[in-house]
């Protein structure tokens, strides 16, 4: 492609109160709007002074702009341009919004956690975010480091990446049907270890999980995570919420006391769809084998909190460095992996539940996908200001994937980076003929039928006579 006009031909000018960048916001919002964003906020969240007021409206604000790709605060100068204030109510400065977060205290962030908890409810009863909830939640829980620059970051530090960050503890739950979407988030000091208030985490994350669900729900919620939070407390409150677990097991002394008493007859072959690269031996892998054995888990508690289940142990080759100088392999050696989990067997066979528990790795997709949105930065200084920016980070991630399952076909499961490119920052000119506002967007939009079909569903056209 190459310009068409001479140079002499081309000018510009920022001249046109009726355009506006991303045109998609207008329904995006509607549906926050229409799911209660806004009541719930000022509802729950009580800050001091002036800086109260409209609590409402700065967070959805806050949610807009990161929608439409604002990772810092400055960033949130694209709701303030062209015919934005015609479409919009609360189109706030940067630094009122930034004044806004600087206010918070920690328990400003539990109340906004609180808010944030409930929309999520009324967001997944009128969109298809949660579709299949009641026939099983697959709920993860990880931590994320998020890198920082600079020594007057609070709550900054060096934690097990090596790293100076802040870390995030972050809560998703998936289906059958539906990607993941973010039911919890809280933000740690860097230096945190990943199983620290893991317990009251995990709690609250199952808790906002049994919102989504309805009252007569009976499937399966299966709580996973890796050996970071492979803890009596994780256990506990997984059991008090009536959820199974699966956790990755470190390989202490009674974990490899276990794995060899398993008979070699009881190793299963697993076929791999994709071969996978192993980072221990920096190899492709195709094939592994699997089995299990009854295991005791945290014995070194009383016996009444003592926790009984399996031990689902993969095991796979260990491969020969020196085979290429013709040495051959004295015995066979293999590096094993296990997991331990309460779901019976009839439920999920051996098999079944190593592949289920392998899903777990979704949620650094998620990870990654923060990373490449409002979660590029921690705009602040101040950490509970941080705090804040980080749910109000998982609002708009929740609220993106929402519109991506209004819009249907390849977008229900899409990034919020595709969602953003092709459903949200759609440039639009506003006309108000007859007291209507239209909006004129691009002919031959490559992606309209899924835009309009958005469009439709919160703005539903007249019923014809």
């Amino acid at each position: 492609m190459q310009v068409f006009h001479t140079r002499a031909a081309v000018s510009s000018a920022f001249d046109d109160p009726n355009l506006v960048s991303s045109a998609g916001l207008v329904p995006v919002m509607a549906l926050a709007a229409d799911t209660g964003l806004s009541d719930l906020v000022d509802g729950h969240l009580k800050l001091p002074e002036y800086y109260g007021a409209n609590a409402g409206l700065k967070v959805s604000a806050l949610v807009a702009g990161m929608a439409a790709g604002a990772d810092c605060i400055d960033d949130m100068g694209i709701l303030r341009h062209g015919g934005t204030g015609k479409l919009f109510q609360g189109t706030y400065a940067p630094s009122t919004l930034g004044s806004f977060l600087r206010r918070f205290t920690f328990g400003h962030v539990r109340q906004l956690e609180a808010a944030a908890a409930r929309w999520l409810s009324g967001l997944a009863a009128a969109t298809p975010l949660a579709e299949g909830i009641d026939d099983l939640a697959l709920v993860d829980i990880d931590d994320t480091i998020k890198e920082v620059y600079g020594y007057k970051k609070q709550g900054s530090g060096y934690g097990y990446s090596g790293v100076r960050g802040i870390n995030a503890l972050i809560g998703t739950v998936t289906t059958r049907q539906a990607a993941p979407v973010i039911a919890a988030a809280r933000l740690r000091k860097g230096a945190a270890n990943s199983a620290r208030g893991a317990g009251k985490f995990t709690a609250d994350l199952l808790a906002t999980v049994a919102r989504l669900r309805s009252a007569r729900a009976t499937g399966m919620v299966l709580l996973r995570s890796d050996s970071a939070f492979y803890a009596h407390a994780v256990a506990a409150a997984a059991a008090r919420a009536g959820a199974e677990i699966s956790l990755t097991v470190r390989m202490d002394p009674a974990v490899k006391r276990a794995i060899a008493k398993i008979p070699e007859t009881a190793w299963e072959k697993i076929e791999y769809t994709n071969a996978l690269f192993d980072e221990d031996s920096g190899k492709w892998i195709s094939d592994a084998e699997a089995a299990e054995i009854g295991f005791t888990a945290f014995t070194s508690k009383k016996k009444a909190k003592q926790v009984t289940g399996r031990l689902v142990v993969r095991r796979i080759p260990e491969l020969n460095a020196k085979a290429a100088t013709g040495q051959e392999t004295l015995f066979e050696a293999h590096r094993f992996h296990a997991f331990f989990t309460t779901v019976d067997a009839t439920v999920l066979d051996t098999v079944t539940a190593d592949k289920t528990h392998r899903a777990h790795a979704v949620i650094e997709q998620v990870h990654a996908d923060l990373k490449n949105s409002a979660l590029a930065s921690m705009p602040s200084g101040k950490f509970n200001a941080n705090a804040a920016w980080l749910l109000a980070a998982t609002m708009a991630f929740n609220l993106t994937r929402a519109a991506g399952t209004l819009a249907a076909g390849r977008f229900s499961k899409a990034e919020t980076a595709t969602i953003r490119d092709k459903l949200i920052n759609v440039p639009a000119r506003v006309a108000s003929p007859a007291r209507r506002i239209t909006l004129h967007l691009p002919e031959a939009w490559p992606w309209e039928t899924p835009w309009q079909r958005l469009f439709d569903h919160v703005y539903p056209p007249p019923l014809t006579a």
